[in-house]
């Protein structure tokens, strides 16, 4: 049975599509805020922003991104994976070539709309739409395997291009960037030559969510649990964008180097990796349900240990708390839209979640910009920001329950007579 297998097994008997996966949300670095913010010094400096200013034009540009994505990630229910990821690797590439190219200030708008849209918003979907529909016993495995792209690209990509960055100006590391993503199109080709035909079919693609029903996206919309999930759904992209964004000014009101926080993310990679493998298991085994109102509190302790700490030990330590939640997220919140309103409609439902997230990831570089812009440093907005945190998960945690409640009292239904 597939929810007895181990990882090593699992992945052997699934190794070209999960392979896939990893390439596929490896590749989303490239529009990632982790990768782009790496830059932000030298974009201010060349068009004279302030930290306001750049905050509202990712803003903005993230915001396109996500309105696109309400439309856009239907697609995954319309194309095959094998199609659609060719062509948003190139679309991604052009994307970076965009960066490089642009001399204009107004145009950043289109530079970020672009690189969030094709990079962090589609090719991040159709991985986690492919692993939610190509598996169902083993969803949360799949999820995590798949989800091992997104922490190698943080470990590896900051500090490969902060390095070269001493060496090569930094229009030149966004064509080496827009290379990347072409190289990986021939090997993602060969692994989807023939994409993956679930063990159950019936199963994997029709399985219902809760009240025994099939979800439309109108009908989720229409959820009170939708709305009561959406803080804790928003609080990891909005607010751990906002960390990477904002890790220049940070370090610098902190005291300390750029490099050497930078060299600190292999220990954030390291316990997300591991904290992706127990987070699948723990989803396979108990659900998305019990799983989604605790996944993030590890982020609020993040928050705490980076306002009050001065070392970089400390600094380590909260990277720690944030690869908990980091690395849970994936297989949590990527099952959750295929557990709570079933796998029919899953792409125009998961692409309502992408949406959301991408949203999220507008509003925390934009938010924190301009409060830094008003006199309340990064560090001093992080306690509210751990509050916010807290807040989500207790309506997460209501929200669960009144799922069950309904759950149950609609299994009732179909049973009296």
């Amino acid at each position: 049975m597939i929810p007895a297998m181990g990882y090593v097994d699992f992945m052997r008997a699934n190794a070209k599509w999960l392979a896939a996966g990893v390439i596929l949300t490896f590749s989303s670095s490239y529009g990632q805020t982790f990768f782009i913010s790496i830059f932000a010094g030298e974009i201010r400096a060349e068009f004279g922003l302030s930290h306001g200013a750049w905050g509202g034009i990712y803003t903005l540009g993230t915001s396109l991104s996500a309105a696109t994505m309400i439309w856009a990630g239907g697609l995954t229910d319309r194309f095959r994976s094998r199609v659609l990821g060719p062509v948003f690797l190139c679309l991604l590439s052009a994307a970076c070539v965009f960066m490089a190219l642009n001399t204009a200030a107004w145009a950043l708008i289109l530079v970020i709309f672009c690189l969030r849209f094709t990079g962090q918003g589609m090719t991040s979907h159709i991985a986690v739409v492919s692993m939610a529909r190509w598996f169902s016993a083993a969803r949360g495995k799949a999820l995590t395997v798949a989800g091992f792209g997104f922490p190698l690209g943080q470990a590896i990509l900051p500090l490969v291009f902060v390095a070269l960055m001493t060496l090569i100006d930094w229009r030149s590391l966004w064509l080496i960037a827009a290379a990347l993503p072409l190289l990986a199109i021939p090997f993602l080709i060969w692994l989807l030559r023939v994409e993956r035909s679930p063990r159950n079919p019936e199963l994997a693609e029709h399985s219902k969510g809760v009240m025994d029903r099939h979800w439309s996206r109108a009908d989720m919309l229409k959820d009170w649990n939708f709305w009561l999930v959406l803080p804790a759904v928003l609080g990891l992209p909005t607010f751990g964008t906002a960390l990477f964004f904002q890790q220049v000014h940070f370090v610098e009101t902190k005291g300390w180097e750029l490099v050497d926080f930078v060299a600190l993310i292999p220990v954030f990679t390291g316990v997300t990796i591991l904290a992706n493998v127990l987070g699948g298991s723990l989803v396979d085994r108990l659900g998305a349900f019990r799983m989604l109102p605790l996944f993030q509190l590890p982020f609020a302790v993040t928050f705490l240990i980076f306002a009050s700490g001065q070392s970089l030990i400390s600094a380590a330590a909260a990277f720690v708390f944030f690869g908990l939640t980091q690395g849970m997220a994936t297989p949590v919140i990527g099952s959750f839209w295929a557990e709570f309103y079933g796998t029919r409609h899953l792409g125009a439902i998961k692409s309502i979640g992408a949406a959301v997230m991408v949203f999220g990831t507008a509003i925390g570089p934009g938010l924190t910009g301009y409060l830094i812009d008003f006199g309340i440093d990064f560090v001093d907005q992080m306690y509210a920001i751990a509050a916010y945190i807290v807040l989500s998960s207790m309506l997460a945690a209501l929200a669960m329950r009144r799922a069950r409640r309904l759950t149950l009292a609609a299994q009732i239904n179909v049973i009296r007579p």
